[in-house]
């Protein structure tokens, strides 16, 4: 004798509803950092902004601290640099460089 008891919900509506909690959970947990970090191509080389939450508060288009009027060498070399000011910014400090830091990320200046 077979008994065929129907579910309210079959197994797999169960998993997919599991599988879209879990989702929901993982995005709702995940913090967007309102600082972000960019980079831009100049006459010369390359520059970097940093903006909170879409505005701009730093555009730094050439190296700060030495004595020329030159842009970064590479794309690499501006991020680096703004990765460092963004984390001075996040550690409320002030977001200065020195020539100290360029040397120690290595930028060619």
């Amino acid at each position: 004798m077979i008994i065929n008891k129907k579910q309210f919900f079959p197994t797999s509506v169960w998993k997919n509803l599991a599988f879209l909690i879990l989702i929901l959970q993982f995005t709702a947990c995940a913090k967007k950092d309102p600082l972000q970090t960019a980079s831009f191509k100049t006459n010369s080389g390359w520059g970097y902004s940093i903006a909170y939450k879409g505005k701009i508060l730093i555009k730094q288009s050439i190296i700060p601290v030495i004595n020329e009027t030159k842009s970064f060498a590479t794309e690499e070399d501006a991020l680096k640099v703004a990765v460092l000011v963004k984390e001075k910014l996040k550690q409320k400090i002030s977001p200065t460089v020195t020539e100290k830091d360029l040397i120690l990320l290595k930028i060619k200046f």
